[in-house]
């Protein structure tokens, strides 16, 4: 303790010594050392607004003395130099109460302060106003206040008297600076009208007020209440406040004032719970409120402005300050809702989409945390979105009537707002009018909805509207929801130039009624673009044309026409422009002149046209005469190719033998014509035959019957032995029998019969089988072989020739005759030469006949209803072998199978 109370010690005397002798300075400070003075007329205080004489006073005479003066920081101009100590100012209307002037020598570049002084103005004092004086039942004293006007700027002293009426005073007091003055209340009689007198005054004069009546009966007022207990509740949107008073409140009615943060008082609107307790509404939430509270009597009429500004005798003081931070209030009012449906799927669901706008900020405080989805049909399921959300998609069924949606913040949770998903099946308000601002961002919807008429009809009540906006190409579907008492709405935030589908719906308790819709611009604008353009014909004088719709994106209105410009290729100037409307075809024929075209088309809405499109050319399509020409040249070039192959022999040989290998063989059989049958002719007309050829057969002679034992005697036989295909055994004997004409007959088997009629059928030489036998000949020397045979080499064969059957049907087909007879290949040759039929069938070997006779098989003979059976049968057909034998001629081109045999 000793060492401390020495240190104390030597500290005090320290501050001492330096006080004294050398005073401590702040830092930065230094002691002012003055080179003169100044002195002011008139002197301080001034009056503020006169005009006022500074003199700068020099220790030193100086012959080139340079002042100046600054007030306030400002350069003052010097009026005279009165000597070579002194220099004059003038300032002129100072109105500031409280300046301050600095003299200052100049010595070359630096400016030295020779002395400053602080000037003081002032104002008379006002007359005191609104003398006002109350007490309360137990207060020993008397409060009196009053207004003193505007401010002097310099200490005012009041002067409070109190008087009798006959002047006797009985109270005095004073105060400075203050409008208010505590009276005892003893000193005055309570039944007993006073006067009160204030008077203020100061240095520049006094003044008096207007004498006060004053009774301690008439300024009686309340105990001044106090709030004992406060709370913020309801989700901090209101404050309840509970108070208290030394006397009855029967005859009392409360009232309340606030403010934040040191700001203006404001008298509030209080809801009175019970006695005692009130409850002010309408508060911010996290906002720092201070409350107070007085009485007034309730007989009183008092204006609410008067009670926070005013003092009124019939009311208490304001009560002691409460402080109080209101906490964070929750949701309040349901959120915004509507939905949205798509197409059905294949399982008969439906996608339902949610859709919501956030709380208002003034709504609530904090931040949303989350929002919560729940279903109708599942009560325990709820949805969690997060905040930044604002819809929300779900497939469901058709069972599913209600789902609802709440915003969960930091500070609690909005009531859930039901979804309407229900149709209510009645038509949807009736749009009236449609409104585009000027400037293309807005658009004013009318509407109108015979509320009584559904009501009656349908029973169900309108709770409110709902408007919905989409552009078109689809982006994001916008909405707003529509008080029931409001028939009209503004649209914001659309695009010029943009196609809007908007619909506008009526919700009622039902459900949700069909859409009222319609298509708009805000603003229409010219196209950015043509449609594209094709030309489907083009004919000499005329062309049809077609385009395409442009993109909804590209019309920035609605189409109100289309022009088509025309001109002539060699041509910068337009033949033609034709209009056409939007609302027609996009496919038109125009009348054009003759030539090569250029054709441009552009649309239009009602801003203006929009640019042309690209230019298509065309050219009038070619006359149909040119191809029919050339179709023709190019069939008559093929006619004249195929014309000449068929006069090659080759060719046509080759084309009937392709033609005969794919055909059956009945076709290529000629059947014999009963017209040429001269023994038909002879047997009709009765008359001796009649034959153009040079040989002709004898004359009839008389029939002579001959024996079988005899026929060798009087006909000579050539044998002729057939070989089989492959040996050497002979196989058939045929008897052959030729006339002096040329013909031979043939038979498998010979009739006992000793004469036989003349059959004959006659092949003339320039008969139309010539050119088909002539084709079955396979070798032109063949031709020739035949050719030589004549008639006379015959006749003198017919005395030496005998056909021997005795093995085997005909089969083989004469060759050649005159000595050796050869069987060629399965090749059918009929070759009539001169009057000489030849038939030959054959196989790949050849059957040599080894004897120039043939013995004929008698027993079989042809009659005339075999004839063309048999004909059609055999080459080599009949022969007689007894008797006499006629001239029979036969011809056969007619070949026999080995499938047949």
């Amino acid at each position: 303790m000793n060492l401390y109370s020495t240190i104390w010690r030597c500290i005090i005397i320290l501050l001492n010594f330096s006080i004294k002798r050398c005073p401590l300075l702040p830092v930065g400070c230094q002691r002012f050392i003055g080179l003169g003075y100044l002195t002011v007329e008139p002197a301080p205080p001034f009056l503020i607004g006169s005009n006022l004489t500074v003199y700068c006073h020099f220790k030193n005479c100086e012959q080139e003395l340079k002042m100046s003066l600054e007030l306030n920081g400002k350069t003052v101009a010097p009026l005279k130099k009165v000597n070579c100590t002194t220099v004059m100012f003038h300032l002129h209307n100072v109105q500031t109460p409280q300046s301050i002037v600095r003299c200052k020598k100049k010595s070359g570049q630096l400016s030295k302060i020779v002395s400053g002084l602080d000037l003081q103005g002032g104002l008379p004092p006002d007359k005191p106003e609104n003398i006002v004086c109350e007490t309360t039942r137990s207060s020993d004293f008397i409060d009196c206040s009053w207004e003193s006007g505007q401010e002097t700027h310099l200490s005012t002293t009041y002067n409070v008297s109190v008087s009798r009426e006959n002047m006797t005073q009985i109270h005095f007091n004073q105060t400075q600076d203050s409008e208010e003055i505590t009276i005892p209340r003893g000193v005055l009689d309570k039944n007993t009208k006073y006067q009160l007198i204030v008077t203020a005054y100061n240095h520049f004069g006094a003044s008096q007020s207007d004498p006060f009546i004053l009774c301690v009966k008439d300024i009686v007022m309340p105990e001044t209440p106090r709030i004992v207990w406060m709370e913020f509740g309801n989700g901090s949107i209101a404050a309840t406040l509970q108070w208290k008073t030394t006397e009855s409140s029967v005859h009392l009615r409360p009232y309340i004032r606030l403010r934040t943060h040191n700001d203006y008082w404001e008298v509030r609107e209080e809801t009175e719970l019970r006695e005692g307790l009130l409850r002010v509404d309408n508060l911010r939430p996290l906002t720092e409120y201070e409350f107070q509270i007085r009485t007034c009597n309730s007989t009183t009429g008092l204006t609410r402005a008067r009670l926070n500004t005013g003092k009124s005798p019939s009311c208490s003081k304001w009560s002691p300050s409460v402080k109080g931070r209101s906490p964070g209030k929750g949701p309040t009012q349901q959120l915004h809702v509507w939905r949205m449906f798509s197409s059905n799927g294949t399982d008969g669901l439906r996608m339902l989409t949610v859709l919501w706008k956030p709380p208002r900020p003034e709504d609530y405080s904090g931040e949303v945390q989350h929002y919560k989805i729940f279903l109708a049909n599942d009560p325990n399921l709820e949805v969690i979105c997060p905040a930044p959300w604002s819809l929300w998609s779900v497939p469901v069924s058709a069972q599913v009537q209600a789902v609802s949606i709440s915003a969960v913040t930091s500070y609690g949770s909005s009531p859930r707002a039901d979804v309407p998903l229900r149709h209510s099946g009645v038509c949807g308000p009736v749009l009236t009018k449609l409104a585009p601002a000027a400037s293309g961002s807005a658009l004013l919807v009318s509407w109108s909805w015979p509320e009584t008429k559904h009501t009656s009809t349908t029973g169900e009540d309108l709770l409110h509207y709902v408007v919905e906006w989409i552009s078109v190409p689809a982006t994001e579907l916008q909405w707003q929801k529509l008080a029931k008492n409001q028939n009209s709405t503004s649209i914001t935030g659309l695009a010029p130039g943009v196609r809007y589908n908007i619909s506008l719906y009526a919700v009622t308790t039902r459900g949700v009624s069909a859409p009222s819709s319609v298509l708009i611009y805000s603003k229409e604008q010219k196209p950015v673009s043509s449609p594209n353009m094709s030309v489907l014909v083009h004919e000499a004088r005329r062309l049809l044309i077609a385009w395409d719709e442009l993109p909804v994106d590209q019309q920035r209105g609605f189409i109100t026409n289309y022009t088509i410009y025309v001109q002539m290729l060699d041509s910068s100037k337009t033949a033609l422009n034709v209009t056409v409307s939007g609302s027609g075809h996009r496919r038109i024929w125009l009348d054009c002149p003759d030539g090569a075209l250029v054709l441009q088309i552009a649309a239009s809405t009602s801003a203006g046209e929009g640019p042309r499109g690209i230019r298509i050319s065309s050219l009038p399509a070619a006359p149909a005469g040119g191809l029919v020409i050339v179709i023709v040249f190019i069939i008559t070039f093929f006619i004249a190719i195929i014309a000449n192959l068929m006069c090659w022999s080759c060719v046509r040989q080759r084309i009937k033998q392709k033609c005969i290998s794919w055909g059956p063989d009945w076709l290529l059989e000629n059947p014999p014509k009963l017209g040429n049958s001269t023994a038909i002719r002879l047997l009709e007309d009765g008359t001796e035959p009649s034959f153009s050829s040079t040989q002709s057969d004898p004359p009839l002679s008389p029939i002579t019957l001959i024996s079988l034992e005899d026929s060798d005697n009087v006909y000579p036989n050539i044998h002729v032995e057939v070989f089989q295909t492959g040996s050497g055994q002979s196989t058939a004997e045929t008897p052959l029998l030729t006339s002096d004409t040329g013909t031979m007959l043939v038979d498998s088997q010979l009739e006992h019969v000793s004469y036989r009629p003349q059959i004959a059928m006659l092949a003339s030489q320039g008969e139309e089988e010539t050119e088909e036998e002539q084709t079955n000949i396979p070798a032109s020397g063949e031709e020739d072989a035949c050719s030589s045979l004549s008639g006379g080499l015959l006749g003198g064969l017919l005395s030496s020739v005998e056909v021997d059957f005795s093995d085997s049907p005909l089969r083989p087909t004469l060759s050649s005759v005159g000595g050796l007879l050869w069987l060629k290949t399965p090749e059918t040759t009929s070759v009539l030469n001169r009057g000489f039929l030849v038939g030959r069938v054959g196989t790949e070997s050849e059957v040599e006949v080894v004897s120039p006779s043939l013995e004929l098989q008698q027993g079989d003979i042809m009659t005339p209803d075999m004839a063309d059976t048999c004909l059609s049968q055999y080459t080599v057909e009949t022969a007689l072998t007894g008797g006499y034998f006629p001239q029979v001629a036969a011809v056969s081109g007619t070949t026999l199978r080995d499938t047949e045999r």
